[in-house]
């Protein structure tokens, strides 16, 4: 979900990275620990078992290392937000997105420690607020303090990867973050809710995850791309069918605990605070409403000067060919 690798290097890394694919079309899947129904296909195995092939599963912290590794050709696949998203398409980075994971609700979250003395928003003037820079909980941490008229340089914004936010929370050296589990879950503990990604989205700043794929791979490949896709909206087609029955199966929930981090406590109301789109949906969001999401992301990241530009048309980025019904 972040990206705040130098430009430079971004720049020579996304062409460097044209490695040659085996026969076999065994691929490395960037995954992330949020917190979504299709953890457990991946746990199940159930992704090789549909696209036949062997998958090497890492886990990142953010999307800047994901991004950092699609872009050198050590991952062909990796799941992302649209705040690095948009980042990574404005520096024309061989990449498309084929499918929205997750529509951000309650699973980002902007927490104030209990004792650092924030009450009110106001109050996060002249404290230590951290985030990984440039992912989603920067993005919406940054139209957050717009929202409320706070100046961004009135607040030390600390440029922390997830688990270096859950030590420093613990240590006492931060104020607040803006973050997703398992450091969102930490916070919580001892620490109160400000405002949630889900209540930002309805003020004209929505955030989502995506699943992108480097184009390379999908042109030699797109029977895995649209394999891997399937999987993924059968598992959240399995949830939102019964949402409750399927909280309700321990070993569901003991999977994504085991994936994500999050305490199984924690699982129900993160699952219930995003949105799962569907394959119907999908279509339609995989065109105008996501190029259009990228763009005002972009805008936005260039007026916090995040990006030095924004592309014209995003629409190369996006592609909805691998969804089938």
């Amino acid at each position: 979900m972040t990206l705040h690798t130098p430009i430079r290097l971004l720049a020579a890394l996304s062409l460097a990275g044209a490695s040659f694919f085996s026969q076999a079309a065994d691929l490395t899947v960037a995954y992330q620990t949020t917190v979504d129904p299709a953890k457990v296909a991946q746990a199940n195995g159930e992704y090789e078992k549909a696209s036949k092939a062997s998958i090497d599963w890492r886990k990142f912290d953010g999307g800047a290392e994901v991004i950092t590794a699609v872009a050198s050709g050590d991952v062909q696949i990796g799941y992302l937000g649209s705040s690095p998203l948009a980042a990574a398409a404005t520096r024309k980075l061989p990449v498309e997105t084929f499918l929205i994971a997750t529509q951000i609700g309650a699973a980002e979250a902007l927490v104030a420690r209990n004792g650092s003395g924030i009450n009110t928003p106001a109050d996060l003037i002249g404290k230590k607020i951290a985030v990984p820079f440039v992912s989603t909980g920067h993005y919406s941490l940054l139209a957050a303090l717009k929202q409320w008229n706070i100046d961004p340089a009135k607040v030390t914004i600390l440029n922390l990867a997830p688990p270096a936010i859950i030590a420093a929370w613990k240590r006492g050296d931060i104020d607040a973050t803006y973050v997703w589990d398992p450091a969102l879950g930490v916070a919580k503990e001892n620490g109160k809710v400000l405002i949630t990604s889900g209540e930002l989205a309805k003020t004209g700043a929505p955030t989502f995850d995506a699943w992108i794929v480097r184009k390379d791979f999908a042109a030699k490949h797109p029977e895995i791309v649209k394999a891997f896709a399937k999987v993924t909206l059968d598992a959240y087609a399995d949830y939102r069918k019964n949402p409750q029955a399927w909280l309700a199966d321990k070993s569901n929930v003991d999977k994504l605990v085991k994936l994500s981090g999050a305490k199984a406590s924690d699982i129900p109301v993160l699952l219930q605070g995003n949105v799962y789109p569907l394959a119907k949906d999908q279509v339609t969001q995989l065109g105008a409403p996501t190029t259009q999401a990228i763009t005002d992301t972009a805008t936005f990241l260039k007026e916090q000067g995040k990006v030095d530009s924004v592309l014209a048309d995003y629409s190369p980025y996006v592609n909805a060919t691998f969804i089938t019904h």
